[in-house]
């Protein structure tokens, strides 16, 4: 029995997979395994909990091949921690790969295709046929990630701000001192501009529900998120064209909580898309991330390499 292993590390939360001869054995839920999100010590417990859960849940001590999808895999100290965590649960081989990369397979596996995630962060990735990629936005939530739930929050109070000058209508502000529990707006300024910064990508569904509600200022925010998504699309099918000769359309898939529930920004997505290129291809049902963890993990455990390393 060839026992496979498939890790999705989003930056909310992780999600893992173990699977034998094509049967599901179990599946688990833990925090984040970012470090820059939660610190290394709790992203190390994060992995430990959920590998002990999901192998106490299938009942094997040890398992012949796993992939490990999450952000910033080359970063100094990333595959050290993990390969010491694999090592310790009996993991045979492996690989460390970019959350992106199992993202990719788990739509098109190892062919062409364009990858647009909206969760927590946001990037735009398009793979040609050949293997190479091309890719737009997923600068960081400081300096891009423009759709993404944290440019979401992040914009909406800054838009808010600007409508409280005006002493235009829009609900933004009372609603998300009332999340933060913030007594005034000098509290309320000190709260989103403290150190650490507050969850801004947490406050999206606010948001969302205040657009549905009629909000202006929540509605423009959403509208330009779902606007900045579809252009990335467009700038990396551009690049595809330009530099890798691709003459006809590439298929377009997606992923993340902005996109798959804000059903706002979901219409305006596919309504852009559809309106720039009518013959793209665009999938309607999110791309689960995890099947191509255990789908590049079954491909490893199926060609007997021993690949103990980090793939960007």
């Amino acid at each position: 029995m060839s026992v496979i292993l498939g890790i999705d590390g989003g930056g909310t939360n992780t999600r893992a997979a173990i699977v034998a001869d094509g049967k599901t054995l179990a599946n688990g839920q833990s925090g984040s395994i970012k470090r820059l999100r939660v610190g290394a010590e709790a992203a190390e417990a994060n992995l430990r909990a959920l590998l002990k859960e999901v192998y106490e849940q299938a009942g094997v001590k040890d398992v012949r091949a796993a992939c490990c999808g999450m952000a910033s895999p080359t970063m100094p100290g990333v595959k050290e921690w993990v390969t010491a965590v694999f090592d310790d649960f009996g993991v045979e081989q492996f690989e460390i790969v970019g959350d992106e990369v199992i993202a990719l397979d788990a739509a098109f596996e190892a062919g062409p295709g364009i990858l647009q995630i909206a969760g927590t962060g946001s990037n735009c990735i398009g793979r040609a046929a050949d293997g190479s990629r091309e890719s737009a936005g997923g600068w960081s939530s400081r300096l891009g990630d423009e759709g993404s739930g944290y440019w979401i929050g992040v914009n909406s109070l800054r838009r808010a701000l600007h409508a409280f000058d005006r002493e235009e209508p829009c609900q933004i502000i009372p609603t998300v001192s009332k999340i933060w529990g913030t007594k005034d707006m000098d509290e309320f300024i000190n709260k989103g501009d403290g150190t650490p910064s507050p969850d801004f990508a947490a406050l999206a569904p606010a948001i969302n529900e205040l657009a549905e509600a009629g909000d202006k200022v929540a509605i423009a925010t959403l509208h330009q998120a779902a606007a900045d998504l579809v252009d990335f699309v467009l700038l990396v099918r551009s690049k595809l064209r330009r530099k890798h000769g691709i003459a006809g359309e590439v298929p377009v898939a997606w992923t993340g909580s902005v996109i798959a529930k804000t059903p706002m920004v979901r219409e305006k997505f596919f309504a852009g898309l559809h309106a720039a290129a009518p013959n793209m291809p665009v999938g309607k049902e999110e791309v689960v991330s995890l099947k191509g963890a255990l789908w590049r993990a079954a491909r490893m455990a199926a060609a007997g390499d021993r690949r103990h390393g980090s793939t960007p």
